[in-house]
């Protein structure tokens, strides 16, 4: 077989799984710009194999990628240290499909990449991998460089730890629509009631600047808290919202204008979580829509 075409063939290989590799990229790591480093990485290590000794190429892509994604978590975990104020996942505008795939979508919720953020760098590959792709065990013992068993045992730990933290129900885009609308009013006329009337009582609010915006240093914890500084504004400088069909990361979100993206979780009708990035670094993918799957 001639270099040009196993190149080909590797070419061919790793653009019909792209999308499955980004999407596993970016739900290890909550960025963009490191899932796409990834890739990269991911590309040149591919391009070395050879093909005819490779079973699965899917398996064998994830399996790069994994790795490399592991890699690259460790050296952000060093990052996220000297960071300015909470750090938030990068927003993704994403397409239709994946607000469509319920399964999908919770899975790159903000509120549940919120929660991946507090495993450890194996729990997230493990648990991504398996809950959210539904990769064998000992697929992802040959990505993790770890035994069958102890996965299964990385996994349950993973499991039982997201499954106390993440969101207690899953709402329709409906519902999730319904309660932004809402919010989108009573901030627009800085209707004080109107945001408590629509925000949970033990709501949250986490705004990421990076250092560069205006953002609260810590979380806001509690509806009173939260919902005063927005009726006056989100900060000194007047702001305008958009709001329509736009889907962030499988979910109905808002676009305010010339600042950032405001994404929520909504439970049982009212707002439970606020998510406002602000970091110009981390709104690169709102421009256009961003491909993700989960096959």
């Amino acid at each position: 077989m001639s270099d040009d075409h196993a190149i080909d063939r590797a070419t061919a290989a790793f653009v019909a799984h792209r999308n499955l590799l980004f999407t596993v990229a970016y739900e290890m790591l909550g960025s963009v710009a490191d899932a796409e480093d990834v890739l990269q990485e991911t590309w040149l290590r591919w391009a070395e194999v050879d093909l005819e000794q490779v079973r699965d190429q899917r398996a064998y892509l994830v399996r790069i990628t994994t790795r490399q994604a592991l890699n690259r978590l460790r050296t952000m975990s060093r990052r996220k240290e000297s960071y300015v104020g909470p750090w938030l996942p990068e927003p993704l505008l994403t397409t239709p499909d994946v607000a469509q795939d319920v399964e999908l979508a919770e899975s790159v919720s903000m509120a549940v990449m919120l929660v991946l953020e507090t495993l450890s760098p194996t729990e997230r590959a493990v648990f991504v991998l398996r809950e959210v792709f539904d990769v064998g065990y000992d697929e992802i013992a040959a990505a993790v460089d770890k035994t069958p068993a102890a996965v299964r045992q990385i996994a349950h730990r993973a499991r039982r730890h997201v499954d106390a933290r993440r969101p207690r129900e899953v709402v329709s885009q409906n519902e999730a629509r319904a309660a932004l609308q809402s919010f989108q009013r009573a901030l627009e006329s800085g209707d004080l009631q109107g945001l408590l009337d629509v925000l949970a009582p033990e709501v949250g609010y986490m705004s990421d600047g990076g250092g560069v915006k205006h953002a609260a240093l810590r979380p806001v914890v509690g509806a009173g808290k939260v919902a005063r500084p927005l009726a006056g504004g989100l900060d000194k400088n007047s702001f305008s919202i958009a709001f329509g069909p736009t889907v962030v990361n499988g979910s109905p979100a808002l676009v305010v204008h010339l600042d950032g993206i405001m994404a929520a979780r909504v439970e049982a009708g009212r707002i439970t979580g606020l998510y406002f990035v602000r970091n110009p670094e981390k709104l690169s993918r709102i421009a256009s829509q961003t491909p993700l799957t989960l096959r």
